[in-house]
């Protein structure tokens, strides 16, 4: 399934030509009369249908010339590194856990279009210009098999502590925040829920209850979870969106995502300061917001739309279930704590 392959990094453009049908207007209303080249750097899991970037090009004029730079992190330092000379135009992917060091950085220049209903509500603290546009947002979640728990005539898990419960030992695998998105969004979890004078002896405990580590999502969601592979432990670090991919046939899903646990990330765009092409990464902006895109955004990249009143699929309006209060850090508390935290994280699983 495709859903593993893009998750892998947490963030190879591809698109298929039999992906979402193309729709009218999905430049969100840039001009026909535009030209030239406007060049997108995104992290490595960016993918939108090919007709809907046809259809970008046709609306607008412009060509779209994309370029992955690795994970958000990856993406992130590269862009602070070459603040003084862009490597594009346009950036989409830098999230919340990364976005205050871009825009410290002076990074990105201010968006100028319109922004539909719901957008706002997605803000990045502290990014009192709007050089951050948010465009899609998700939760990372502890998942359970709920169909293994059921044969085990187990109940699975709900919070944090459940997890350092002798009954689940050696049935967690997460994945390594040093190493992978979701890893590192659940450790930011944790230290949301903890503190930071107790996340250390939780980690301690949930290390001694034989909670396995994983370099990345793939490894853990389709090789050592009973839901995704044939492993042989029935609770992962995932995605609240990732029981819409576990239905059973029969009007139900096998899977189910922890409310408790999870932790909210957000992706967003931005023109980049000193852009060659600025019209054309406004032009690109305002196509990531255009209903097109947001609609194609679950399928295409598995992540929910923040414009308001974007249909969601069949499966995830039904079973990609969400948290009503997630887990949070201010983002210039992770961008001052981040590698501090990590430091302590390696050598916490390195006993």
């Amino acid at each position: 399934m495709a859903f593993g392959v893009l998750l892998t990094s947490g963030c190879s453009l591809i698109g298929s030509e039999s992906d979402t049908a193309s729709e009218p207007s999905s430049s969100g209303g840039a001009s026909s009369s535009a030209g030239g080249t406007v060049v997108l750097v995104t992290h490595d899991s960016f993918s939108l249908p090919k007709k809907l970037i046809r259809s970008f090009e046709s609306d607008t004029g412009y060509t779209l010339e994309q370029r992955a730079l690795g994970d958000a992190g990856a993406l992130t330092s590269q862009l602070v590194l070459n603040a003084d000379n862009p490597v594009g135009d346009v950036a989409f992917g830098v999230d919340n856990t990364f976005g205050s060091r871009a825009v410290d950085a002076g990074v990105f220049t201010p968006y100028e279009g319109d922004r539909p209903d719901g957008v706002d509500a997605y803000d990045l603290p502290g990014d009192d210009d709007g050089d951050l546009t948010p465009i899609d947002n998700g939760d990372v979640c502890v998942n359970v098999d709920t169909s293994w728990f059921d044969k085990q005539g187990l109940t699975p898990p709900e919070t944090f502590d459940d997890l350092i419960d002798p009954q689940y030992e050696d049935l967690f695998v997460t994945e390594g925040a040093t190493t992978s998105s979701p890893g590192f969004a659940f450790l930011l979890a944790t230290i949301a829920a903890k503190g930071e004078d107790g996340w250390q002896d939780y980690w301690k405990k949930l290390l001694a209850n034989g909670t396995k580590v994983d370099k990345g999502w793939e490894d853990a969601y389709y090789v050592d979870f009973t839901g995704g592979g044939k492993g042989d432990r029935p609770i992962v670090t995932s995605y609240d969106s990732s029981p819409a991919f576990t239905t059973d046939g029969n009007g139900g899903t096998t899977t189910a995502a922890l409310l408790d646990t999870c932790f909210e990330q957000i992706e967003y765009a931005g023109v980049l300061s000193g852009a060659k092409n600025p019209e054309g990464a406004q032009a690109v902006v305002d196509w990531l917001l255009s209903p097109a895109v947001q609609k194609a955004l679950p399928t295409s990249m598995y992540v929910f739309p923040v414009v308001d009143d974007t249909p969601l699929p069949k499966d995830w309006a039904s079973f990609a279930k969400r948290p009503t209060d997630p887990w949070t850090i201010d983002p210039a508390s992770v961008d001052e704590h981040r590698d501090q935290w990590l430091q302590e994280w390696t050598d916490l699983v390195s006993q």
